[in-house]
């Protein structure tokens, strides 16, 4: 049972994390490199604000809004004019956020690992079918499907949704029609990079805080859209707890098989199906 609450529970950070990213491209075509410094930033932030406050769940909603204001100036004033232009052009600004954001990062936090308290409301265990359950796992599985439902009702119940929705497909369009098709995709990119934060800062009690997050996990973000389906929430759901569970299984059984593990799932997926594991079929007419 343990095993599978570990499953559960690092597939939601991973969905919590690949969320963001899998948004901010399905909804603005940007592959976003930098997600995983967001991430980090997230996690550092939160750090601080917990550490001089003496309060998680403040350090938690400051890395969520100030990573979300940082997304929103980068769609603002470096993103913005690259949409018509190739991808690639994203990719190497994006990588060079990276670099400012890890420079950033080092200026105020230095090299040295951090580490976050665990909250003392959600700390200790419970005993469940017969093993003991760390409290906080079970609060990032109800966290994560909580979040997986509003960006449900959000993107396809709201009216917000139905706006983002048109801008991505025809911004254009949607200008003459006199909606803020450019507010909206800043406000698309900052929500996702406000999910990157959320992430990184629900994760500080469990992993220790450190420069090489931003790398170790944009990867794994990668992994979980690949599988997922790009630009499919449903899929990311669903691949983001598959990769959990394997990973889980793997530290368990087979510790040093577990990027095997990854890796080979990955492989096979876009051998066979590369439109992601989880994606619906299109049929032609």
């Amino acid at each position: 049972m343990s095993t599978i609450i570990i499953g559960l529970s690092l597939g939601m950070l991973l969905f919590l994390l690949a969320s963001g990213l899998t948004l901010i491209f399905g909804m603005l075509g940007v592959i976003n490199f930098a997600h995983g410094a967001l991430y980090m930033l997230g996690a550092y932030l939160c750090f601080d604000v917990s550490h001089r406050s003496g309060s998680f769940t403040l350090g938690v909603l400051v890395a969520t809004a100030t990573v979300g204001l940082v997304g929103m100036a980068m769609e603002r004033f470096t993103l913005r004019p690259l949409y018509n232009r190739p991808h690639f052009y994203q990719l190497i600004l994006t990588f060079g956020f990276i670099l400012v954001i890890t420079e950033a990062v080092k200026i105020f936090w230095g090299l040295g690992y951090k580490e976050v308290t665990m909250p003392e409301m959600l700390s200790g265990t419970v005993d469940m079918f017969d093993s003991t359950i760390p409290i906080y796992r079970l609060f990032i599985i109800g966290f994560g499907a909580t979040v997986s439902l509003g960006l449900f009702l959000v993107l396809e119940r709201s009216t917000f949704g139905m706006l983002v929705r048109a801008a991505s497909s025809d911004g254009e369009m949607v200008q003459l029609l006199g909606l803020p098709a450019s507010r909206i995709r800043t406000s698309v990119f900052g929500f996702g990079a406000a999910l990157a934060g959320l992430a990184g800062a629900i994760s500080t009690p469990l992993f220790p805080i450190e420069l090489g997050m931003a790398t170790t996990t944009i990867i794994d973000c990668f992994v979980v859209i690949i599988l997922g389906g790009l630009g499919n929430i449903r899929g990311v759901v669903a691949a983001a707890l598959l990769i959990g569970m394997v990973r889980a299984v793997g530290y368990t059984f087979m510790p040093s098989w577990v990027d095997v593990l990854t890796f080979a799932l990955l492989i096979v997926t876009l051998l066979t199906r590369p439109q992601g594991l989880f994606s619906r079929q299109v049929r032609s007419a």
